[in-house]
């Protein structure tokens, strides 16, 4: 698993990057040799493989888990459906891994993956949200109460899968656009109205463009807004234009810190804004959490 000096909140995954299992240098990878200060990595065995390729795809994996060494990177494997992740359950070093993404989890296959998992697995799971059930509020809120009651303590976030939402509208987004630009704008929202409240995290979809950074970084800038932090990469020319929008602003800060006061007054002015403890104190937290993770913003 994790270094003790890894924290488990789900702020710490910053840009998670995707890479397929099929590729020689997952190792190179996984020990942050390739990409140094890459706080996240999904090894993927579903969407990215194709299936006359999957034997050899999981014969990487288990290379790879024999050579990990204990680190400060969260890494996962995206498994295809149950019975891999069985297998992999047995693999000599698996225990290295921070855990496994559950791609297209529903409420009627939740059960077969918690019974692919040993009892003694301290493994932490990132289902993934991107079937057709995901435009049903009434299942959402049914996946969620049964994700309270059966993996607590296991789930460190949910995951957006917004490509895969899109295709099931017959959709992609278009050049320009961030995601909150298409109809699952409201989805989304729906989504975090429905998880954030229950303690359960939400990570944002992928851009799977890699010539528009401007309009990534105005799709994290509403990330960030909108309560998502976490995104996968699809490169790592996207890593930084990622994690620079979960830089704090000192002005942000200030008022955190202020409000986590214990002599903090009831409600106070400071920066022109009201600040009010008792309600403001969930967001103060998140500031100052953001702030150690990935730092303070430069002023202009």
């Amino acid at each position: 698993m994790l270094d003790q000096q890894v924290g488990t909140s789900p702020l710490s995954l910053g840009a998670s990057l995707y890479v397929p299992a099929t590729r020689s240098d997952l190792s190179e990878i996984a020990s942050q040799q390739k990409i140094p200060g890459l706080r996240s990595v999904i090894f993927c065995l579903e969407d990215a493989v194709r299936s006359d390729d999957l034997p050899r795809a999981i014969a990487n994996i288990r290379r790879m888990c024999s050579t990990l060494t204990p680190g400060r990177m969260h890494r996962f494997v995206r498994v295809r459906n149950p019975e891999v992740l069985r297998s992999l359950c047995n693999v000599d070093g698996i225990d290295r891994l921070t855990g496994f993404v559950l791609p297209k989890l529903t409420r009627e296959v939740l059960g077969d993956y918690l019974n692919a998992l040993p009892s003694a697995s301290d493994h932490l799971l990132m289902p993934t949200l991107e079937t057709a059930e995901v435009f049903d509020a009434d299942h959402m809120k049914r996946l969620r109460d049964e994700l309270l009651l059966k993996c607590e303590g296991r789930i460190l976030s949910l995951r957006i899968g917004g490509n895969d939402l899109l295709q099931c509208l017959g959709l992609r987004r278009g050049s320009g656009r961030t995601i909150y630009e298409t109809p699952l704008g409201p989805v989304i929202t729906q989504l975090i109205t429905t998880f954030h409240p229950y303690g359960l995290n939400l990570t944002a979809p992928v851009f799977d463009r890699m010539d528009c950074n401007a309009t990534l970084k105005r799709e994290v800038q509403t990330d960030v807004e909108f309560g998502l932090i976490g995104k996968t990469a699809i490169h790592p020319s996207q890593i930084r234009v990622i994690e620079d929008q979960y830089l704090v602003d000192q002005h942000e800060l200030e008022s955190a810190e202020e409000i986590l006061r214990v002599d903090a007054p009831a409600v106070f002015r400071h920066a022109n804004t009201m600040c009010e403890p008792a309600t403001h104190r969930a967001w103060a937290e998140r500031i100052r959490l953001r702030s150690e993770i990935y730092g303070i913003a430069h002023r202009q």
